[in-house]
């Protein structure tokens, strides 16, 4: 298996620019001062990336609350991540990373098994950023199903 690089805490995160479901540019730079959880899934509207998205806009105001901002990210067009976000009425930012450039920066793509197969694909993770932009968290290979609760236990929020 090929191993990618992977953050841990303490590490700086790595800055990025990339498009929202609308286009718009949206930088990590924005969120200096709040803690932010950045979570990289494989593809919008399918199954477990809906229930995790969804699970994370049912907590969003209760995180935001406590000062904590939701990103996820996919390589999915910008276009493909409004549908899922109008279909599914999400209200967490919503950013396109086609080319992998972040994903590969953050160590969230490379080989991973999938079904007892070796294959190239997202790493389903999760990252909690201090106000700094540091990693406090830093999650790989999580299951979409339970992982928001478990994180917000684990968070205490």
């Amino acid at each position: 298996m090929t191993e990618t690089t992977r953050l841990e805490p303490g590490d700086q995160a790595p800055e990025f620019t990339l498009p929202d479901a609308d286009g718009t540019p949206v930088s990590l730079s924005a969120y200096r001062g709040r803690r932010v959880i950045v979570y990289f899934y494989p593809a919008a509207s399918t199954p477990g990336c809906t229930k995790q998205a969804c699970d994370f806009t049912t907590a969003r105001e209760e995180l935001h609350g406590d000062g904590v901002d939701v990103i996820g990210i996919s390589p999915d067009s910008p276009a493909k991540l409004a549908r899922f976000r109008d279909s599914e009425n999400l209200t967490i930012t919503l950013l396109s990373d086609v080319d992998r450039a972040v994903m590969t920066a953050y160590g969230t793509y490379g080989t991973k098994k999938l079904y007892g197969k070796e294959v190239t694909g997202v790493i389903r993770s999760t990252f909690v950023l201090d106000v700094n932009g540091r990693v406090e968290l830093a999650q790989y290979n999580v299951k979409a199903t339970g992982h928001v609760d478990k994180l917000r236990r684990e968070l205490a929020i």
